[in-house]
């Protein structure tokens, strides 16, 4: 993609914001190029975030039904997904995957639940509660 044809649309999804965009300037060589987005970008990313939305919704009811622990629904609600909050946390995806259960969350040391914390951007006392 040409400096020129870097989309400058606008995408409601940024905030107002621009993003970085890699495009070949007149030399031939790549430039970083400030874009405000486009429409095709802005669709994709709300359906991704209504996608993580529903999880969540679905998270929580498991929660309130004593099936999966608060970790799993404040993982979604950060919008992440297994893989990313292991890959966050430093944990791995086995030990990620036994904290999702009621009985794995139950057992957490509180240097856990600090990185679990840290990971998603809570108070560690918030990680038991759902919205």
């Amino acid at each position: 993609m040409n400096v020129a044809d870097v989309p400058q649309e606008g995408n409601t999804t940024l905030g107002g914001h621009s993003k970085g965009i890699y495009a070949r300037g007149a030399e031939g060589h790549l430039e970083l190029v400030a874009s405000k987005g486009w429409e095709a970008e802005e669709i994709v990313t709300r359906q991704a975030v209504e996608v993580f939305e529903q999880l969540a919704a679905a998270a929580r009811e498991r929660v309130r039904a004593g099936q999966s622990s608060p970790l799993e629904y404040h993982m979604y609600r950060a919008r992440m997904d297994l893989p990313l909050l292991a890959q966050v946390s430093g944990l791995w995806r086995w030990r990620v995957r036994r904290h999702l259960q009621p009985a794995g969350f139950a057992r957490l040391s509180p240097t856990l639940r600090q990185r679990y914390a840290e990971a998603l951007g809570l108070p560690p006392a918030r990680l038991d509660e759902i919205d």
